[in-house]
């Protein structure tokens, strides 16, 4: 379909993809770009980003902003207040539950606005996905458990529960999209899809708790997988546009890269320091003002700003950018994948096309501007005089951990090959005193609720929060709780960081070279010995936990 003089219409387009996308549209010279957001403020910088790129002032650039699953009247109302009002609550229950009429029509936010712009092109960077599947369902059914088991069942309790569930929410929003787009004559719909995963199976390691996979995490997967599905049957229906589907099977970066305060829901994340050992049977119990303290600073780093993903510390990007991890694709290769489907140019991508056969997977492009991004953010650290480490929003506990018991093993030893003939109960001691003597390792290790685990096993440090912990009436099991999220100083704990050095110097630093052929992944990094440490969790991710993706 020829782009130029059409009207498109960008679901998402203040994101990382979404943005992309309307930067590689303008040279088209469509009549105009809306670009839609969640929130008024990313909507307008959005458009007035784009209207510094050139050939823009020739385009009528609009922002539109909200939630585009609920009612127009509450478009710019959180979720959550829309659950806590009664009378709110309850028309949302009718809107994915109610019947599908002329009512319920006239009030979607989508609908309305696709009627409003009556666009040639819709574009969805929206990861509905994420949007239905994380909200909090499986807290809700506990609670309704334990109401039920109390004999004590509210119907806020239900409603809320029932506007939660996946599938009603995703078949009427299709359903709206669908009515939508054919009222409005629309000609391509293309969907920006996501596997879930970032590509990798149900072995993957970077998830949401200690579970792996998390139960929210294959929520999000199941959701994409019924989404694509529903997009296929839409593709078949009389009078539909022409669907299409690009699900990228990779972590999309980037969208910046800089040293400043890190944000947790633009707001800076506060700098915790603990400031006594405490017992371990009461460490996870109790009030946290008398075993930390609130420092005058916020937490700053360098990181890598990944859009909707969040920020990653340059070990973070770097564990999950490693082969055979996630590994990346660059947001300006899924536009253009996007723009040659939609003027009609072959690409191999299109998920409605080929279920099986259409991931865009990690890319030669992906792989060379990954060095990129590593080398300026050591250049960053070295420069502002701080570790970037982990922030624990890329997730699991157990990769924070990892990243910074390797931090500690690099600290202390010149390479790799020197921490692989390591004395345990000597690294024990050693580590110790590096935690009680560095101020800021200790307190960056806290702030982001992972404890220190002290090398008698009885004691440890920690902030307000603990991520990993006992769930109520289960007994403490050291073992199995510091492996997954308690940086961890017991000589036991390095015996096994032994064993994975050494495992590493074999396979990576000592294995075959190029010489020998290209039959291996190979890492230039590796070769040199030195302690990285996100590529030895993602080593340790890919061979102890056999978490290594199988395809790319």
């Amino acid at each position: 379909m020829d782009i130029a003089d059409r009207v498109v219409v960008i679901l998402g387009g203040s994101g990382l993809v979404g943005s992309a996308i309307a930067r590689k549209l303008i040279p088209m010279r469509p009549a105009r770009i809306v670009v839609g957001g969640l929130w008024e403020e990313e909507a307008r910088e959005a458009v007035d980003a784009l209207r510094s790129v050139p050939g823009a002032d020739e385009i009528e650039m609009i922002p539109e902003w909200g939630d585009i699953f609920v009612r127009r009247e509450h478009r710019e109302l959180s979720r959550q207040e829309i659950l806590d009002t009664d009378e709110l609550r309850r028309e949302l229950v009718e809107d994915i539950f109610g019947e599908l009429n002329e009512e319920a029509f006239e009030n979607s936010t989508l609908f309305s606005l696709l009627q409003r712009h009556r666009p040639h092109i819709v574009i969805d960077c929206i990861n509905t996905a994420t949007a239905i599947a994380y909200q909090s369902l499986f807290q809700s059914a506990q609670r309704l458990r334990e109401a039920a088991a109390e004999k004590r069942v509210y119907s806020a309790e239900v409603e809320a529960h029932l506007t939660m569930l996946y599938l009603p929410q995703l078949i009427r929003h299709v359903q709206l999209l669908l009515e939508g787009m054919r009222r409005g004559k629309t000609r391509v719909y293309l969907k920006i899809g996501t596997s879930g995963t970032g590509g990798m199976g149900l072995n993957v390691p970077f998830t949401h708790s200690e579970e792996r996979p998390s139960r929210s995490l294959l929520a999000k997967a199941s959701v994409a997988g019924a989404h694509s599905l529903l997009l296929f049957l839409m593709a078949r229906t009389p009078d539909a546009p022409v669907v299409k589907e690009v699900k990228p099977t990779a972590a999309i970066a980037w969208q910046s890269i800089a040293f400043g305060p890190v944000l947790r829901g633009r707001r800076p994340m506060p700098r915790y320091d603990a400031v006594a050992p405490v017992v371990l049977e009461e460490a996870l119990e109790g009030p946290t003002d008398k075993v930390c303290e609130r420092l005058e600073d916020a937490i700053e780093s360098v990181f890598l700003d990944a859009g909707e993903n969040g920020l990653f510390s340059l070990a973070e990007f770097e564990a999950i950018s490693e082969l055979q991890m996630m590994e990346i694709i660059t947001p300006e290769e899924i536009a253009e994948t996007t723009i040659d489907e939609i003027v009609g140019r072959a690409t191999g991508r299109d998920i409605v096309a080929a279920l099986d056969a259409s991931s865009s997977g990690p890319t030669y492009r992906g792989g060379v501007m990954r060095e990129a991004a590593l080398r300026r953010m050591e250049e960053l650290e070295q420069e502002h005089g701080v570790r970037s480490i982990a922030f624990e929003m890329l997730g699991p506990p157990r990769l924070s951990k990892l990243l910074f018991e390797a931090a500690i093993l690099r600290e202390l030893f010149d390479d790799v090959r020197s921490a692989a003939q390591l004395d345990e109960k000597e690294m024990a001691g050693r580590a110790a005193q590096l935690i009680e003597t560095d101020r800021d390792l200790r307190s960056s290790i806290v702030s982001i609720g992972l404890p220190i685990l002290l090398p008698d096993g009885r004691q440890m440090l920690r902030g307000p929060e603990i991520k990993v912990r006992p769930p109520p009436g289960e007994a403490l099991r050291d073992s199995r709780y510091a492996s997954q999220g308690w940086v961890d100083l017991r000589a036991v704990s390095w015996v096994k960081w032994r064993e994975r050095c050494a495992a590493f110097v074999r396979d990576q630093v000592d294995g075959m070279g190029a010489e020998q052929g290209s039959d291996r992944d190979l890492d230039p990094r590796a070769r040199t010995g030195a302690i990285r440490p996100g590529a030895l969790a993602a080593f340790v991710f890919r061979v102890e936990d056999k978490g290594a993706r199988a395809t790319r």
